[in-house]
């Protein structure tokens, strides 16, 4: 069965200080194009970045489905989770996310699972 693996764009490229906020919008291709290779290696996940503000725009790319939250992100991201059909995975270090997410028996990792250690 595959695993939705829904991304919290804004807080994985949050969670490391590396300039992002100089170009939000470059900080989420990056974060995409890395996704990309985690999607390649995890064939058995459907990957889903969520991305709002100055990080819209950002195009998809195989293996990543790229989806523009109209308001909040976080709001958008419990929907796309309420939607899924099997199990989801939220990444994230919201608290808040996190709860609510589990709510809905979706389950929750930190940025660490798909940005390594950098």
């Amino acid at each position: 069965m595959t695993t939705l693996l829904v991304v919290d764009g804004a807080n994985v490229v949050g969670s490391v200080p590396d300039g992002w906020w100089r170009d939000r919008r470059g900080a989420a291709e990056r974060l995409r194009d890395r996704l990309a290779e985690y999607a390649r290696e995890h064939p058995d996940e459907d990957v889903v970045l969520v991305l709002e503000g100055r990080a819209r725009g950002v195009e998809p790319v195989p293996g990543v489905r790229v989806e523009e939250a109209p308001g909040e992100g976080d709001d958008h991201i419990v929907a796309v989770a309420a939607r899924a059909e099997g199990d989801c995975v939220v990444v994230t270090a919201d608290r808040e996310l996190r709860r609510r997410v589990q709510e809905l028996g979706a389950s929750y990792v930190g940025p660490r699972a798909v940005r390594g250690n950098n």
